[in-house]
């Protein structure tokens, strides 16, 4: 039978939700940095190949798609073991990626297969998941990563597309690694709290 509980139990059940959270919100950084590195590094060897001529150059992305896809899942599940507990948070968190991902793969199928450069429009995409997350985090610099992908995905396609990678690469740089520091000094002051 269920038992009213104390104030001391209800207030107990509080912080263990609220260090829950706490939790949660501190593992996001790795993501953003793993990818935000990936990519980066990934735009730029693809316009340098390009300018030098390698026919293949675009293999570069789906290598590095390959990478950060074990890479994410490795972290994933060893957290996930870790913690042992999934909040509602890191569910909305898991399946807005997941479902950015099952997108932006199909996106970039159909973009190639039209003849379409892809960046533009991965960076727009970007945008949302990123947003969303600074949104739920109710961390700044997510949220303004996630501005910045839209308007530098603008950027791409319409002012300087002959270097769409390059311009990728920046992106990524303000809207993922440059957030993702300041997360992980955000994460690093909760955890030595």
């Amino acid at each position: 039978m269920d038992q009213e509980m104390t104030p001391a139990q209800s207030m107990e059940v509080i912080h263990r939700m609220i260090a829950e959270a706490k939790q949660s919100a501190q593992r996001a950084n790795f993501y953003f940095l793993l990818w935000g590195v990936l990519c980066a590094l990934s735009g730029a060897i693809d316009h340098v190949l390009l300018r030098q001529g390698v026919a293949l150059h675009w293999l570069v992305w789906p290598g590095m798609g390959l990478i950060g896809a074990i890479g994410s899942s490795l972290h994933g599940a060893r957290e996930g073991h870790r913690k042992g507990v999934m909040t509602m948070m890191d569910r909305v968190q898991m399946w807005l990626w997941s479902g950015f991902a099952i997108t932006l793969v199909l996106l970039i199928i159909l973009l190639v297969a039209k003849g379409l450069d892809p960046n533009p429009f991965v960076l727009v995409l970007t945008g949302m998941p990123t947003f969303i997350t600074g949104m739920l985090m109710r961390f700044r610099p997510l949220m303004i990563g996630g501005l910045l992908f839209w308007v530098i995905g603008l950027t791409a396609a319409f002012v300087f597309p002959g270097y769409s990678s390059l311009i990728f690469s920046a992106g990524i740089v303000v809207g993922y690694i440059i957030p993702g520091l300041m997360l992980k000094r955000h994460e690093d002051g909760l955890r030595t709290t």
